[in-house]
């Protein structure tokens, strides 16, 4: 019994973080398995990745269903990043537990930090112009991703090459460190492609569910032990999380949430930290 609730309570809050950022809420599934409820770290990125792919896949209907997410770009995206989640399982399997959670712990620092920065960029910005939250976002580099009038990507060449490392890369980190990659695909969505932040946090979880599926697959394949009950359970939890979140987000505005996670994210890297080295 206090599995089954751990299990819920734990999705649940994945769920919610995974509602309200289009990501990250993976970043704490790892620790959580680890540390509250014992899980050998090679299989709790087994059970993370099955979770969150199928909490992403709930909320990719959802949001299917209000036209906001931009299949074609996600599709792109999550096809390299398939690729890749190979590749980051493989990586996994032969590094030894403890400098997977010291290098875990280091990538979630990297996330608070970049995603601090962003919020007061974002507040920056907003005390500078009132600019909606669904308006475009011009791409950093315009020679690479660029839109038409009416928002569309034009998938030039560069672009795609772009677009398909991005998603490489968010594969191999998928397969390594069991997170669905959200973090890393809303920012490289707006940013890259110039696509809005509500669009690009609902493309985000058709890529999270594709890649996600991709890294469960290549734990099956290689025979590495994964708890369907507990991953079910999770799941659960968090598909009830992601439509709380869903709809906090509306409320909420963008910055303080993005301050209120990497907090959140800065205190499990130094719980992952200090149980890895004492």
């Amino acid at each position: 019994m206090e599995t089954v609730i751990l299990s819920l309570g734990f999705g649940l809050v994945i769920g919610l973080a995974l509602g309200l950022t289009g990501g990250g809420g993976s970043i704490f599934a790892v620790p959580l398995l680890v540390y509250a409820m014992s899980v050998p770290p090679h299989e709790a990125v087994g059970i993370s990745l099955a979770a969150v792919g199928t909490t992403a896949a709930w909320g990719v209907i959802q949001h299917l269903r209000g036209g906001q997410v931009e299949v074609r770009t996600g599709l792109l995206f999550a096809v390299t990043g398939m690729l890749g989640a190979p590749l980051g399982t493989w990586l996994n399997s032969m590094m030894p537990e403890k400098l997977l959670m010291l290098l875990f712990a280091g990538l979630m620092l990297a996330i608070a930090l970049r995603m601090w920065r962003r919020s007061t960029a974002s507040n920056t910005a907003t005390e500078k112009t009132a600019c909606p939250a669904d308006a475009t976002v011009e791409s950093p580099n315009e020679a690479t991703c660029r839109r038409d009038a009416q928002g569309q990507l034009q998938l030039t060449s560069r672009c795609a090459v772009l677009l398909i490392a991005l998603g490489f890369a968010t594969g191999i980190l998928s397969g390594l460190f069991g997170v669905g990659g959200g973090f890393v695909i809303v920012p490289a969505l707006v940013l890259f492609s110039g696509m809005p932040i509500h669009r690009a946090v609902a493309t985000s979880l058709l890529v999270i569910a594709l890649i996600s599926a991709s890294g469960i697959a290549s734990n099956l394949i290689a025979d590495r032990p994964l708890d369907f009950h507990i991953a079910a359970l999770f799941a659960g939890g968090g598909i009830v999380g992601l439509s709380m979140g869903t709809q906090l987000g509306r409320r909420i505005s963008g910055a303080a949430l993005q301050k209120g996670f990497s907090m959140a994210v800065v205190a499990v890297a130094v719980l992952v930290v200090t149980k890895s080295m004492f």
